[in-house]
């Protein structure tokens, strides 16, 4: 089964030592002072659970993204505005 990849961005950078909480995902930090994460889920439901546990972690949420749909097409995106500078 193919996945979908996301990309999730939140405000703040994520300590080092918090990468478990997302698992498999990659995390860069941004000069932004964001952080991005960037994976891949199986469904839906999947999604709604790593958007659950953003909130369950309290940490703010700034945009969610679909990078390449299961067929492995990409989409183009949007630019976003600099919300997160410190």
């Amino acid at each position: 089964m193919k996945q979908t990849v996301y990309q999730v961005k939140i405000e703040g950078h994520l300590d080092t030592n918090r990468s478990q909480w997302f698992d498999g995902w990659t995390i860069t930090q941004q000069e932004d002072g964001c952080t991005l994460l960037t994976g891949s889920v199986v469904d839906q439901p999947a999604l709604h659970g790593l958007l659950a546990r953003i909130r369950d972690l309290n940490l703010v949420l700034i945009s969610a993204q679909r990078i390449e749909d299961s067929k492995g097409e990409s989409y183009e995106r949007a630019s976003e505005p600099d919300i997160c500078s410190i």
